[in-house]
């Protein structure tokens, strides 16, 4: 697949993101090393000053899932690693030589758990993913429930491994292409998985990647902003579903740039969720500073 320097600016789609929505994922595991690991990651928040976590618990979650993962055929423990790593990097004050180590270590979690998929689909007839279109692969794992979640963090791995990485090692990774096949398997999968999550991942692309002829052809900003208002039309009371609209506006003319002012006004008054306390806070700072820039 093609690839470029889109996937630095990806990274902002992957922060923030809720993993605690349909698709049955909330049942209890049957495995006790990824309960147990659950248990610290619900805790991840404990210890946190403003929006920067303490790693204790996060660390511990990450160890479990680790654990969990030494089964070849587990997606589950797979995907929510690469979940718990991305906040280990992302929220506890890691340097960017770590960030780097972990979201390196998430991707290959995060593909370690595609590939289970695939073996699963194959299993029941269905051929290789490889050069089958984001619709065909979501038709093969639609009852798959670890399915949505692997695409969703997978893509969202990569999109944070790029942005410590470099551009240009962005570029050479091939994956450009792939993160907007994952974020289409996600919305076909199930749209309103993670509060609109497919189509916050990909308005965010479209709104940051750059338009580079043979290459990213198809970024179009029409769709950064019929994508972003859907994601809001999922869950208008999700930060990053906001915030993320409210950027991609502000790049308008007069009447939107006014739109966006309102929408981060809104956001930075609003009251975080108390189950996602980190990654709010966080979202806004981020709306803060845009309110900052944007008046002046």
């Amino acid at each position: 697949m093609t690839s470029l320097a889109l996937l630095a600016f990806l990274v902002l789609a992957a922060t923030q993101e809720r993993v605690e929505g349909p698709n049955a994922i909330n049942l209890p595991s049957q495995n006790p090393l990824i309960t147990e690991a659950d248990t610290h990651y619900a805790r991840r928040q404990d210890g946190r000053v403003g929006a920067q976590a303490n790693p204790r618990e996060i660390a511990q979650a990450v160890a479990g899932y680790d654990r969990a993962a030494e089964a070849p055929d587990n997606a589950e423990a797979r995907w929510k690693l690469a979940r718990a790593l991305y906040f280990q990097a992302a929220y506890t004050g890691q340097d960017a030589g770590a960030q780097q180590a972990i979201y390196d270590k998430a991707c290959r979690a995060g593909e370690g758990a595609v590939r289970i998929l695939e073996r699963r689909a194959r299993n029941k007839g269905v051929t290789s993913f490889e050069g089958r279109s984001p619709a065909d692969v979501a038709a093969a794992i639609v009852s798959d429930r670890d399915a949505a979640p692997t695409f969703f963090w997978t893509g969202v791995a990569w999109g944070q491994w790029a942005l410590v990485s470099g551009k240009m090692k962005a570029v050479r990774t091939g994956a450009a292409e792939k993160i907007r096949d994952d974020a289409t398997i996600v919305i076909a999968l199930d749209p309103e998985f993670e509060e609109g999550g497919g189509y916050r991942i990909l308005g965010r692309l479209h709104h940051q990647a750059p338009k580079i002829p043979f290459l990213t052809f198809w970024v179009s900003r029409d769709k950064a902003l019929e994508n972003l208002r859907r994601a809001v039309a999922v869950n208008e009371r999700n930060f990053v579903n906001r915030h993320f609209l409210a950027e991609a506006l502000a790049d308008g003319g007069p009447n939107e740039r006014a739109e966006a002012v309102r929408i981060e006004e809104s956001l930075a008054a609003d009251s975080p969720s108390p189950g996602h306390l980190v990654e709010d806070l966080s979202t806004q700072e981020e709306a803060r500073k845009n309110l900052a820039k944007w008046k002046k």
